[in-house]
């Protein structure tokens, strides 16, 4: 039984690797953030709307106890997910948990191209968008440091980059 929790900020590559490395090893993909989508037929944007972020965050932790107990499954996190209640405690007691790790200067280039997919960043400035990083990312770094595991997040840029990934993240997970 394989059950493997990747946590990080926002456009660390969550999904991205996530999917790969489920492929690779014939695992359930699941993006949390999506699962909740899914479940409520509203985006995650509308059910902080309706609910507010302690509304959200109560929602997301049951759905994380859910889908905490599939097997055979690979959970990539909201950027938000490890930061709440006792969500890291709950991952690391259920599963293998891997920050992936990424400088704030690549995620500011690859969120910068997707301000328009994540209405959290829409209307920020460039210095704004770099600022609100960062004081994010330093904020949640000691949450996301409570993973079992930290692997790096940057090289993520090519199929050649994600495989080379997926391999790297097999052996340290010894799968």
């Amino acid at each position: 039984m394989i059950r493997v929790f990747l946590t990080g900020y926002m456009g660390a590559g969550k999904t991205t690797l996530g999917k790969a490395f489920a492929r690779a090893l014939k695992l359930s993909f699941i993006d949390l953030d999506w699962y909740i989508e899914e479940r409520f037929c509203k985006s995650v944007s509308q059910i902080f709307a309706e609910r507010g972020e302690e509304g959200f965050r109560r929602l997301e932790r049951s759905m994380l106890h859910e889908v905490g107990e599939f097997e055979d499954v690979l959970i990539s996190t909201g950027g938000g997910t490890p930061c709440f209640y006792d969500n890291m405690e709950y991952m690391n007691a259920q599963g293998q948990t891997v920050f992936l790790e990424v400088h704030p200067d690549v995620l500011y280039r690859r969120l910068k191209a997707a301000t328009q997919q994540r209405p959290i960043l829409q209307g920020k400035s460039d210095d704004e968008l770099r600022a609100f990083i960062a004081d994010a990312l330093e904020k949640r770094l000691p949450h996301y440091r409570q993973a079992r595991y930290t692997f790096n997040g940057e090289s993520l840029e090519s199929h050649e980059q994600i495989d080379n990934s997926v391999e790297k993240l097999r052996l340290l997970l010894q799968l």
